[in-house]
């Protein structure tokens, strides 16, 4: 697959699926003080709120908007491919979703079975939904994700007709939403204005895509600016924390997604953006390339499995004596360790088992003259 990569292949975009994925899994692995709740349930809140001014690290570190913009501009590229080929929307779908179902129907279908015979051979056994619901976490931003791509071939019109009227529709969209939900507590507008901020990240992506974002310097500095400027008005208005990741105590910025989340999106594509002349000279190395290339052909098997692995891993933990600790203390910090080698172990066990579903079945063609120069490079 290294070999095989063209020329052309923006390599950045690839970097950043992986980083993101990889971002979602330490934070949760190592981040977390995963514990056991009074009625038997396992939670997972994080150290932010104990700390003053840690919440300043989440507006680079909740990575979940650079996944979305990624995704726009990944999905705007295979729809343009499938259009030059004479392909048509359907096709599209079947293709980005196609990799998508795969991985998750074998993570839930495993579940399901385990969780069947272990309920026949205990009739005690409580369930997973009841003391371990955190293994499904990734399957909310999945489905969301879902729901992104099948707008995408509309999406995409849209952006071509009108690309700025359509993200003011957005934003205008997402204002409506969240004023109602905000008077009134509306539950519908709230879902309805989580989909249509995810909408705008995504369709944040297209703008990279087509080159607006990316004809000059000023440009990019106006994205970040842009961005932090509606983050710091936004989170000083009293309606909004300023984490971006949900705190025990306190509001959400993602359930339900709130404006922050469109404003941290901008943000962070102007971060993206100013990167990208030094990480595209990086990524011209073999083995930062080759890393990239190998964690993305297994990235949706490494999101849909690692809680699991860390559930595996709190389990020998408290077997053989261990302790979950349920404050940020010193010992806290210097456990953190052991929750990025256990569960990074019982992940690597789970790829075995279960990434030959994602990896790619077709043997790559690779061109005789790419092969020569690669092994001479």
């Amino acid at each position: 697959m290294v070999d095989a990569t063209p020329d052309t292949r923006d390599r950045y975009v690839d970097f950043l699926r992986a980083a993101s994925i990889i971002v979602v899994v330490l934070w949760h692995w190592v981040f977390s003080i995963t514990q056991w709740n009074a009625d038997g349930s396992l939670g997972m809140p994080n150290p932010i709120a104990g700390v003053p001014g840690l919440w300043g690290l989440t507006w680079v570190l909740q990575v979940m908007p650079v996944f979305f913009f990624v995704g726009g501009y990944a999905n705007f590229a295979s729809f343009e491919a499938i259009e030059r080929s004479g392909g048509n929307s359907l096709e599209f779908l079947k293709a980005r979703l196609r990799r998508l179902t795969k991985p998750v129907g074998i993570y839930v279908g495993t579940w399901v079975i385990g969780e069947t015979i272990a309920r026949a051979a205990f009739p005690t056994y409580r369930g997973v939904l009841q003391w371990g619901f955190v293994v499904f976490v990734p399957l909310w931003f999945l489905g969301v994700y879902v729901g992104v791509v099948l707008a995408t071939p509309a999406m995409i019109r849209l952006h071509r007709k009108a690309p700025i009227l359509t993200m003011v529709w957005l934003a205008g969209g997402i204002a409506a939403c969240e004023l109602a939900r905000i008077g009134s507590g509306v539950g519908p507008c709230a879902l309805v204005g989580s989909a249509l901020v995810w909408l705008f990240v995504h369709q944040l992506g297209f703008f990279w895509r087509d080159g607006t974002l990316t004809r000059s310097t000023r440009a990019v500095w106006g994205v970040i600016a842009g961005g932090l400027a509606g983050l710091v008005v936004l989170t000083n208005l009293g309606l909004y924390p300023r984490s971006m990741v949900s705190l025990q105590g306190e509001g959400s910025n993602i359930l339900p997604t709130t404006p922050c989340i469109a404003a941290l999106a901008v943000f962070q594509m102007g971060l993206v953006l100013a990167a990208a002349p030094t990480m595209r000279a990086c990524l011209k190395r073999r083995a930062l390339w080759k890393a990239t290339v190998s964690l993305n052909a297994v990235a949706m098997t490494i999101f849909c499995w690692h809680m699991t692995a860390l559930v595996a891993a709190i389990g020998i933990y408290t077997f053989f004596g261990g302790s979950l600790l349920t404050e940020a203390s010193q010992a806290w910090w210097l456990q953190r360790p052991v929750w990025l080698v256990l569960p990074g172990v019982l992940m690597l066990a789970l790829l075995r088992l279960f990434a030959r579903f994602e990896l790619p079945t077709r043997e790559l063609r690779v061109p005789a003259d790419r092969v020569h120069a690669a092994k001479a490079g």
